[in-house]
C-alpha cells in the first residue's frame, strides 16, 4: 500500500513517502542498523538485529516512510491477538536525519488506523522510562500508560 500525505509543511516532507508491509527483510534490517545508535541502550546491545529484522519482515505489519529509495521512518506492530483484540507495536524508529519533522506520528496514525480497520480495541507499546521524547509523542496521540516495569512503561491506545 502506498500513500502520499499531504502536510501543512510540505518543505519538511518533500519527497517522504508513505507505505505499508513494503520493505523487504533486508531493507528492515538496514533501517534498524542505521537507527541503533538513537536507543539507549543501542538496538544491538538489546537484540540479534539479523534476527529481529527477520521476525519484523516474516510476521509485523509494518508502517513506512521511504526518502528516495531509502527507508528512513518504520513503525512495526503485531496483530495477531485475534483473542483479545490488541495490536502490539514492537518497534518505532526515523533516521536521525529525518526526525522531528512528524514522520513518527505518522506512521503511528497510520497504525491507528490500520487497527480500527481490523476491528482491534487496544494497540500496546512498551517505552523505557528514560525516553521522554517518545514518551511525549506517545502521550500526543492518544496512548496513556497503564503498568510500570523495572526501567520501562507500558502503554495503551484504546480505539
Amino acid at each position: 500500500m502506498e500513500k502520499k500525505i499531504d502536510f501543512e509543511n510540505q518543505d519538511s516532507f518533500a519527497g517522504i513517502i508513505f507505505k505499508m508491509k513494503n520493505a523487504t527483510q533486508e531493507e528492515i534490517d538496514s533501517h534498524l542498523r542505521v537507527c541503533s545508535g538513537n536507543f539507549s541502550p543501542s538496538l544491538n546491545e538489546k537484540v540479534n538485529i539479523n534476527e529481529y529484522s527477520q521476525k519484523i519482515f516474516e510476521r509485523a505489519t509494518t508502517f513506512e516512510a521511504w526518502s528516495s529509495d531509502a527507508l528512513v521512518g518504520l513503525v512495526a506492530a503485531y496483530f495477531n491477538d485475534f483473542e483479545n483484540h490488541i495490536g502490539y507495536i514492537t518497534h518505532v524508529s526515523v533516521m536521525s536525519a529525518y526526525q522531528g519533522i512528524g514522520i513518527a506520528s505518522e506512521l503511528m496514525k497510520e497504525c491507528i488506523k490500520y487497527a480500527e480497520q481490523n476491528q482491534f480495541k487496544e494497540i500496546h507499546l512498551e517505552v523505557r522510562k528514560d525516553n521522554s521524547l517518545a514518551i511525549q509523542l506517545y502521550k500526543e496521540i492518544g496512548f496513556m500508560d497503564f503498568e510500570e516495569k523495572d526501567d520501562s512503561v507500558l502503554m495503551k491506545f484504546e480505539i
